[in-house]
């Protein structure tokens, strides 16, 4: 299953270890989607979840916004829909812009892309250059890991235009924040620079602008050297974890220990730790073998 290719509002390439760089490709507006882009989107985040290729995926922007908000809200967006009709999605059937249309369009549609990323057991890189506003923002935040380059913007920004945070922005923020710090971000319409975003915990870190893109790489690859499999299960459990009570924590770690414990890396981890002299492990043989990792009875 190879997701290499040109889809519509971006490109994705595959690098070395596993990792899919998608780049949205429309700087003449700052990378702003509309929804055949964010339709399309969570179509290709699917099979990239499938793909055994894939390891790491890294999200980014080309020129100067990483994603600039939404293009158009709706009656236009029936029209950026028939400009740009979708590489790889499904058309959607024509409809009225009345509220429960514009519901479904926001549940099923609008939110789609930043779910798609958030659902992902798969490690997520954010590499953010310049503005990352409304859903640029909440895509940015729902991955695992944000590096920001010192041109980076960040803001909600929708009640400018009286509109809604309606991507899940508010949650998104919310874990970031806490309540009151989040209300205080949308309801002043706050822009952040990138060291403000790295000090509220926006973002992991800030690079120059011209090692924004190597360095998320180099976190992608050293993330992609990893055990694909305790990793996955890992960050599932933590996202989870600020869910649950203590004692839910701990029986979701233990079921999921019960799996990883038994895997083919934890046994490459234990020997190549006692091993002397003590080397390095060769972790995710199962993957480059197709194999499932788990010894066979």
């Amino acid at each position: 299953m190879a997701i290499e290719g040109s889809y519509q509002g971006f490109d994705v390439a595959m690098h070395d270890r596993g990792i899919a760089l998608f780049t949205f490709n429309r700087p003449d507006r700052l990378n702003a989607v509309s929804q055949p882009v964010r339709w399309e989107l969570e179509e290709v985040l699917t099979l990239a979840q499938f793909d055994d290729q894939v390891r790491v995926i890294v999200l980014t922007g080309s020129g100067r916004g990483f994603v600039a908000g939404v293009a158009g809200h709706g009656a236009d967006d029936l029209d950026i829909w028939d400009e740009e009709p979708p590489v790889m999605a499904s058309r959607l059937p024509s409809h009225r812009d009345v509220p429960l249309s514009r519901y479904e369009i926001l549940v099923h549609l609008s939110q789609r892309g930043v779910r798609a990323v958030r659902r992902l057991d798969k490690l997520t890189v954010a590499a953010v250059n310049g503005f990352a506003v409304q859903w640029g923002l909440s895509l940015a935040l729902a991955c695992d890991f944000v590096i920001v380059g010192r041109s980076a913007r960040f803001a909600s920004a929708t009640l400018r235009t009286g509109f809604q945070p309606d991507e899940g922005g508010h949650w998104l923020l919310v874990q970031h924040l806490g309540v009151r710090k989040a209300l205080e971000f949308m309801m002043l319409n706050q822009f952040v620079d990138s060291e403000t975003a790295v000090r509220l915990g926006l973002a992991n870190e800030v690079v120059d602008d011209d090692q924004l893109l190597p360095r998320a790489m180099e976190l992608a690859a050293q993330l992609a050297a990893g055990p694909q499999a305790a990793m996955r299960h890992l960050k599932k459990a933590t996202y989870l974890a600020a869910e649950l009570t203590f004692d839910q924590a701990g029986e979701d770690i233990a079921v999921r220990t019960s799996v990883t414990d038994f895997h083919q890396d934890a046994a490459e981890g234990v020997t190549a730790f006692w091993a002397r002299p003590r080397r390095t492990p060769h972790f995710n043989k199962w993957l480059e073998d197709h194999d499932t990792g788990i010894p066979r009875s």
